[in-house]
């Protein structure tokens, strides 16, 4: 697999990324002005978090060019660790985030839109921008794993990662809800208490099932259990064949 390719793609998503995110801010929502803005959405959390992890990506593409023949062991420790920050971000942030967005937004707007996205909010987002924080996500964080091999961190780790992250955005949540007396999400208005534990519970075990199943599709699609993949799959070869 041609490394100019997967390279082309990564700046193609950041730069689409960069565009959503700009178009979102534009929109003048009256949720954007209360407390805690947009901030206060886990959909753009996600495409913050999309937008740095593809322009870590593209960083390291880069750096992987430059220092690929240098024989400069100094550039290539920084490489290793711009690397090793990557694969961190899509392991425990950008795979389980963005799948978790995308999934249980169309489950519940299935079921209810007035629930999780009301119709009123057709009237400041477009149908291609709500698709663009919901549904894209998806296909290009499966094509980020499927160009490039990604490490994963420890099992144990990564769940206390991911954990740490769940439990933080439901407390945000709670105290967004403290503050204002409104829930972020509508949905929570017409759930009792002991309903909300129960949800928020139950997103905690979902984000942790995510990790899992973004390592398990890693090693699936890597074959990481038999043998690693060759240089030209991914640039953390790159600046051993280098060092050679």
């Amino acid at each position: 697999m041609a490394l100019v390719p997967s390279q082309v793609l990564r700046v193609a998503i950041l730069l689409s990324y960069c565009s959503i995110l700009c178009n979102y801010k534009a929109i003048e929502m009256p949720s954007h002005q209360t407390y805690g803005g947009s901030w206060k959405f886990l959909t753009f959390i996600d495409l913050v978090i999309q937008a740095v992890f593809f322009g870590i990506c593209v960083l390291t593409d880069l750096s992987s060019l430059l220092t690929r023949g240098s024989g400069n062991q100094e550039q290539e420790r920084q490489l290793k660790k711009l690397i090793s920050l990557r694969d961190w971000m899509l392991a425990v942030l950008a795979f389980p985030v963005g799948i978790f967005v995308v999934t249980v937004f169309w489950i519940i707007y299935a079921y209810d839109r007035e629930m999780i996205y009301p119709k009123l909010l057709d009237n400041f987002i477009p149908g291609w921008l709500n698709h663009g924080m919901h549904t894209t996500v998806l296909p290009f964080i499966l094509i980020e794993m499927r160009t490039s091999h990604h490490q994963y961190p420890s099992r144990s780790s990564g769940l206390a990662a991911i954990c740490t992250f769940s439990v933080g955005y439901i407390l945000w949540v709670c105290w967004v809800h403290h503050v204002t007396g409104m829930w972020v999400y509508p949905f929570l208005e017409h759930i009792g208490p002991g309903a909300r534990i129960i949800f928020f519970g139950s997103t905690t075990i979902l984000m942790n099932f995510l990790y899992l199943l973004g390592e398990v599709l890693n090693n699936y699609i890597w074959d990481t259990q038999k043998k690693p993949p060759s240089w030209q799959d991914t640039e953390i070869f790159i600046y051993k064949g280098s060092s050679s």
